[in-house]
């Protein structure tokens, strides 16, 4: 049987023929082997996107006390830069959603870096108080609010079918990524050469993420000819209407319509309120008043990132596993105790304690991301990312209240205190907010809003 194999192997080479190559099409497929789906090459240039984005999220915490010895500017001022920042970063967002279906997402993103770029680059020439509030609140929030959650979730709800709850966790991790790859660094150069290395460094990092974008990024699976990730054969994709300017609006007054809508937002602005608003601009400054080093206190609060990271990508897998519901209402739970214990942790050196906070906080930092954009899901379909867009403003309007409020607060106290209790109450109204919710009583099919119910 060997030896007639070999007599016959050079006719079959000889007789190469197409009508040959046709009869065997099996061949050819089983030497390539498997390809990558290009889900993954979005999804990672959208991470690539998200971890440049955070150097600007990152850095008021540091200018905070180099602007108020350099300006006399109080921390209410910077606060309130950092307020607008917030507020515009929400009101952004589900404009932007709507954006990128009408325009792309390549060049929507693209525009959104080359304003934060700007917006970080004119903080170099300022020298008034309305020039912080031009450049970093308006400038930057509304560059970072066109490609924050929103885009995350724009990403994986047209690219992914499966593993959609982990790959939101993973982008959401992004964020806190940037944190732990700028602080450190950002910190030391503000410590060596001043406040303004640090403005140009993220400017620069956010240029240098616009050419990665117009190359790899790509509009819909359809696009390349193919399905989403996980797609079933029969999958169709769903149609978009791209020709109203005003859907954003539409679809919001469509989705306020309902309970759920109102508990999410409740519960993010909560959410906002006790990690970016609080804890992302205030922690820094908050240990310097006990004698701590910024360097010192930046890398605690880029530890936050690095369990950040893990947290969400587990709580990413959890949420394809366990009701979303509950998953939120024990991360707020958790959140608001560990927030009532941090105002006798600060001491001038890091002690054991505060590493202790700082892993447990880190670990429930954007957790409530991945659940909260599947509750949208859920409730209003195709519309999720614009609606999830309107619950980020949600979000960022508790950040925005609560990152002046804290300045305040610490102006008129001397102390930080009293926002760190307030905040930890707040959680617990965030916990009830979240196992309130309810499942729809019909799940909306592709494309299609699930009607608005009171």
């Amino acid at each position: 049987m060997v030896r007639s194999s070999l007599r016959h192997a050079p006719v079959v080479t000889d007789q190469l023929t197409p009508a040959a190559t046709t009869a065997t099409p099996q061949a050819p497929p089983a030497a390539r082997g498997p390809r990558l789906h290009y889900a993954w090459i979005v999804a990672v240039v959208a991470l690539l996107v998200l971890v440049g984005a955070a150097g600007f999220r990152s850095t008021p915490a540091l200018l905070m006390e180099p602007l108020h010895h350099e300006f006399g500017w109080s921390h209410g001022l910077v606060g309130a830069a950092v307020s607008i920042n917030m507020l515009l970063n929400g009101l952004a967002a589900p404009f932007a959603a709507a954006l990128m279906d009408r325009f792309g997402v390549r060049r929507v993103v693209s525009a959104a870096l080359g304003m934060m770029a700007l917006g970080s680059g004119a903080t170099l020439l300022m020298t008034q108080p309305w020039q912080l509030l031009l450049s970093w609140g308006v400038l930057v929030g509304l560059g970072s609010g066109s490609m924050a959650l929103a885009f995350s979730a724009t990403v994986t709800g047209r690219w992914f079918v499966a593993r959609r709850g982990l790959v939101t966790g993973v982008l959401t991790a992004a964020s806190a990524a940037g944190n732990l790859v700028f602080l450190p660094v950002l910190a030391w150069l503000v410590q060596q050469y001043g406040w303004r290395s640090a403005s140009m460094t993220v400017a620069i990092c956010a240029v240098a993420v616009v050419p990665i974008v117009a190359l790899l990024m790509r509009e819909r699976p359809s696009d390349l000819g193919l399905l989403p990730y996980g797609a079933p054969e029969d999958y169709a994709e769903p149609a978009v209407d791209t020709g109203k300017g005003l859907r954003a609006l539409r679809v919001l007054r469509e989705a306020s319509r309902t309970k759920a809508f109102w508990l999410l937002t409740a519960s993010f602005a909560i959410c906002g309120a006790s990690t970016n608003g609080l804890v992302g601009t205030h922690f820094i400054p908050a240990a310097g008043d006990h004698g701590m080093a910024e360097t010192a206190a930046a890398s605690l609060l880029a530890l936050v990132g690095v369990f950040d990271v893990v947290g969400t990508v587990f709580s990413g897998w959890l949420t394809d596993r366990m009701d979303s519901r509950k998953l939120l209402g024990v991360y707020y739970l958790l959140r608001g105790i560990s927030l009532l214990f941090l105002p006798v942790l600060f001491a001038h050196t890091v002690h054991p304690s505060m590493v202790v906070f700082i892993i447990f906080y880190g670990l429930d930092w954007v957790a409530t991301v991945p659940p909260t954009v599947a509750l949208c899901r859920e409730w209003f379909g195709e519309d999720a990312p614009i609606v999830f867009g309107w619950v980020l403003c949600g979000h960022q309007a508790g950040a925005a209240i609560v990152a002046a409020a804290a300045g305040v607060i610490r102006d008129q106290l001397g102390s930080y205190d009293l926002a760190w209790y307030g905040a930890g109450a707040l959680c617990a109204v965030a916990a009830t907010c979240s196992v309130l919710l309810r499942r729809p009583k019909q799940q909306p099919p592709a494309g299609v809003s699930l009607p608005a119910t009171a």
